[in-house]
């Protein structure tokens, strides 16, 4: 009797779609490993400025992104996004991806603005990941040279001696600029009319021009000014007085103790950036914000090197919103 083999296996068509899914799974299971595997930085990273080229945030952008962009091995390309008092810059990165490519220049104004904004699209504690503060840069408080104003003890006399007061010009309403005059005018209960400029640099225009009286300027802005003998410095508004004005005293020494008013910058990153990735930035910006080229840059600002680790930037930016809050409501300005 002639018995026929068996025919040979031949996987029907639903099991070798079942093992094709079963061998995709188990890739799309190892894939998070295999994307945390990958190294940072992959490509160029992108830092967002909240201002025009040629501010002091801009400077202090090129300049960071220069000896990071060194440090990690890839480019660090600087974009300036402009509006809104650095509103835009600051949603757009608040929005992007949180990979460690993207990077924003976070300054004073973000805390303040909290406050001078009836609406933000962004939340300035909860959407940025804090990497580190860069530098801190005092303003001065500058009169027109023709005044008989040598002193704050001056400068308070005449606010008080002339019935109209003292007039004193802002680069825009709710600007660190403008926030110094309201936050002087309430400790020296003085008469003081604020005079809102867009922008810096037209009021410093008015002010040499004499059609205002005197301005709580950046540093940045007023030194050159003040070296040239069209303005003169009567004091500044940090904790010590500044190297390349030595003479000019601060206002916590001439008599308002306590009184210190600096705008400041810092990098952060998307909320959601890996916490390796802030850490390998945060120690990189304290390394070259040490190198003596970088102070030596930021001195001839009028600014301080400023480190230390992201969390002591983000108490900093917390303890400064609740601040300006105060401020804002008292003064009652509002954004332009």
């Amino acid at each position: 009797m002639r018995t026929e083999s068996a025919p040979p296996f031949r996987p029907t068509r639903r099991r070798a779609l079942a093992a094709l899914l079963a061998t995709l799974s188990c890739g799309l299971a190892h894939a998070p490993a295999l994307a945390q595997a990958q190294p940072w930085p992959a490509k160029p990273l992108r830092l967002v400025v909240g201002y025009a080229a040629g501010g002091a945030t801009d400077v202090i952008a090129r300049l960071v992104s220069q000896k990071l962009g060194e440090a990690l091995g890839q480019t660090v390309v600087v974009e300036n996004r402009a509006g809104a008092n650095s509103n835009i810059g600051a949603e757009a990165v608040a929005r992007a991806p949180a990979d460690g490519h993207t990077l924003y220049v976070f300054t004073i104004a973000n805390t303040i603005n909290a406050s001078l904004y009836d609406k933000l699209g962004y939340d300035p504690q909860k959407d940025f990941e804090p990497v580190g503060l860069i530098a801190k840069v005092p303003n001065i408080l500058v009169v027109n040279p023709a005044l008989p104003i040598k002193s704050v003890a001056d400068y308070v006399k005449f606010a008080k001696d002339k019935p109209q007061g003292i007039s004193f010009a802002s680069s825009g309403s709710g600007s660190s600029i403008h926030l110094s005059g309201e936050l002087f005018k309430s400790v020296a209960r003085l008469n003081m009319l604020h005079v809102p400029y867009r922008g810096s640099a037209p009021a410093v225009t008015d002010l040499i021009g004499g059609q205002v009286q005197s301005m709580f300027d950046n540093a940045p802005s007023a030194l050159p000014h003040v070296q040239g003998g069209r303005l003169r410095a009567v004091a500044v508004t940090g904790p010590q007085r500044l190297p390349l004005l030595p003479d000019v005293p601060t206002l916590a020494e001439s008599g308002y103790a306590g009184f210190e008013v600096q705008s400041w910058f810092g990098l952060a990153a998307p909320a959601g950036t890996p916490r390796a990735v802030v850490e390998r930035l945060n120690s990189e910006l304290n390394k070259l914000v040490a190198l003596p080229e970088v102070s030596k840059r930021l001195a001839e600002m009028g600014a301080t090197p400023a480190t230390g680790t992201p969390e002591q930037m983000r108490s900093f930016a917390g303890a400064e919103q609740r601040r300006w809050q105060a401020v804002v409501k008292q003064s009652g300005a509002r954004a332009d």
